[in-house]
């Protein structure tokens, strides 16, 4: 669902009026000014933040980005496939990976953005270890960010998978549960808000963060910054090695982003791991 739009114009020109219409090889040809401003989705919240202070930073670069915003982890791909956007930023290698797998999509990686820290919270227990028989433990219902999370549940050693399981695994790859937890799958957007309900969730730095959670702080197990889960800049194929996609992977890495993200995130978001 689209939530919010947003238009830099280079130099402050303004748009071309919708009459007009210009030619395809045209509109190619001119992508990133203002007349035809390069077109970005990106997912709510933390990734949507970060590509603000990319956007205003290529502004300086007189290049024009204008933002579509959406509210899950499906649309963004939709509308890329559709050519509804020119790119998209807003997830890692293994959901993309899984996206082309069950829907066929022909996208590419550009280049890296963000991590954002996955990270286990508890507002009832100070440790996992102190979770109690049959404790509830929410998890994202999406299918890599749940394997993501029982990897995580793995690694803290409070469940174990079954030897080889992946970002794929499932809870039917739970071969060891010694407190015999129960897994709840729910949304990823909406596990910070049922932090209550729960002993503990399993939740993404980028709804973790607006929640006002740190995991690195306040998480009772983490990523290491070595995670496979950097969010990924993706692009149609053919289209990966166009000036526009890698000029908008590239200011990424800009000096003014990287202090933005270290300076608001503390640390649970991570420029290009």
């Amino acid at each position: 669902m689209l939530t919010r739009r947003s238009l830099v114009l280079a130099g402050g020109a303004l748009l071309l009026p919708a009459v007009l219409r210009v030619p395809a090889f045209a509109q190619a040809a001119a992508i990133g000014t203002a007349a035809r401003p390069l077109h970005v989705g990106v997912t709510s919240g933390v990734h949507a933040e970060v590509l603000e202070v990319v956007r205003d930073v290529l502004a300086k670069q007189d290049f024009a980005v204008k933002i579509t915003e959406f509210s899950d982890f499906i649309q963004p791909n939709v509308a890329l496939a559709a050519g509804e956007i020119d790119i998209n930023t807003y997830q890692h290698l293994p959901f993309l990976e899984a996206q082309k797998q069950q829907r066929g999509y022909d996208f590419v990686p550009v280049g890296k953005t963000v991590l954002t820290v996955m990270g286990v919270f508890s507002r009832k227990h100070k440790s996992l270890e102190a979770l109690p028989k049959g404790a509830r433990v929410a998890i994202p219902n999406d299918p890599t960010n749940g394997g993501r999370a029982l990897l995580l549940l793995d690694k803290a050693d409070l469940i174990k998978l079954r030897p080889g399981a992946d970002y794929r695994a499932t809870v039917a790859d739970i071969a060891g549960n010694p407190k015999g937890i129960r897994i709840l799958e729910l949304e990823a957007a909406s596990i910070a808000r049922s932090l209550e309900d729960v002993d503990a969730a399993a939740i993404t730095g980028n709804y973790a963060v607006p929640a006002g959670l740190n995991p690195l702080k306040e998480g009772l197990a983490v990523e290491n910054k070595d995670s496979a889960y950097t969010v990924l800049v993706v692009a149609r194929r053919g289209d990966e090695n166009k000036p526009w996609a890698q000029k908008l992977a590239h200011a990424y890495a800009d000096p003014a982003v990287k202090d933005f993200v270290a300076g608001k995130y503390k640390g649970a978001v991570i420029v290009g791991a």
